[in-house]
């Protein structure tokens, strides 16, 4: 079966619920309205899903703030009217997935201005370092921030990576099988010299891993001088922050790809108020 982020909302809220929210039920379960509010600057992200969850449960929903919206500290998000026991029961799984999912935007959104300022042709994409059971709603989160998703599961794309080529012994081997299998795979280096075999290959895309930026500006130099550089496409991955991201975009690399805004991003503060 397909995946659906329906069955993972409902799947996230029984986690938090377990065997009953036993403190809800023992209040009345009366309508109320509450609003939830950002207690920070960011972009927001998330907010379809917070409103898919409060209307499975009963709940209206008024967004306030779309998705990839700027908005301020004490801003006003989304507004949610309907029994008590539901919206306090949706409450912190909401909460958790808007902070979440707002704290990557943000981050995203702030190094893509970087990137972008420096060379608006390179692209940044996320990597998969996300938290397992969550890489689809992290890489939603990614684009709403102005990246790019690159490969959400392994089989969106052969990419021949260095313990596939420790594995088989040879990296021209393996790009010769996936010339056989797709136009558009990739392959990763750590050598000029493989940056250079690779795209003498036709390899599509080529990763340049943990190049610094002067590594890179040298093999880019290279494959241009061998009229290389045109017919593949650069990434440079691996070591990049947001202190020296400014540098990786002057090379005028064709990708950048990051995994901190997945893995390591901190959460933007929400609360619910009723």
């Amino acid at each position: 079966m397909g995946f659906s982020p329906k069955k993972e909302l409902v799947r996230f809220l029984q986690e938090d619920i377990g065997n009953g929210d036993v403190t809800s039920n023992i209040i009345t379960n009366k309508k109320i309205v509450a609003k939830i509010i950002t207690r920070q600057v960011c972009i927001v992200a998330g907010v379809q899903f917070a409103k898919e969850i409060f209307t499975m449960n009963g709940c209206r929903v008024k967004i306030l703030r779309k998705d990839g919206a700027h908005a301020k500290p004490n801003q006003i998000i989304m507004e949610i009217a309907g029994p008590a026991r539901s919206i306090l029961r949706c409450e912190r799984t909401v909460l958790n997935l808007l902070s979440r999912m707002s704290g990557i935007a943000s981050t995203t959104n702030k190094l893509v201005k970087i990137v972008k300022s420096v060379n608006p042709k390179t692209d940044m994409y996320s990597t998969r370092k996300t938290a397992p059971g969550l890489r689809f709603f992290d890489k939603e989160a990614v684009m709403i921030g102005g990246g790019k998703k690159h490969r959400v599961t392994l089989s969106d794309m052969i990419m021949i990576k260095d313990n596939h080529i420790a594995s088989e012994g040879s990296m021209v081997e393996l790009i010769k099988r996936a010339k056989k299998k797709s136009n558009t795979f990739e392959v990763e280096v750590d050598t000029k010299s493989d940056a250079i075999t690779a795209a003498s290959l036709g390899v599509p895309i080529i990763m340049l891993d943990n190049f610094t930026p002067q590594k890179i500006t040298s093999t880019i130099l290279a494959l241009k001088k061998l009229g290389l550089r045109n017919k593949t496409r650069l990434e440079a991955s691996g070591g990049i922050s947001a202190k020296n991201i400014r540098k990786f975009a002057k090379t005028k690399v064709d990708m950048i790809s990051i995994g901190s805004i997945t893995n390591s991003t901190k959460a933007i503060d929400f609360s619910l108020e009723v």
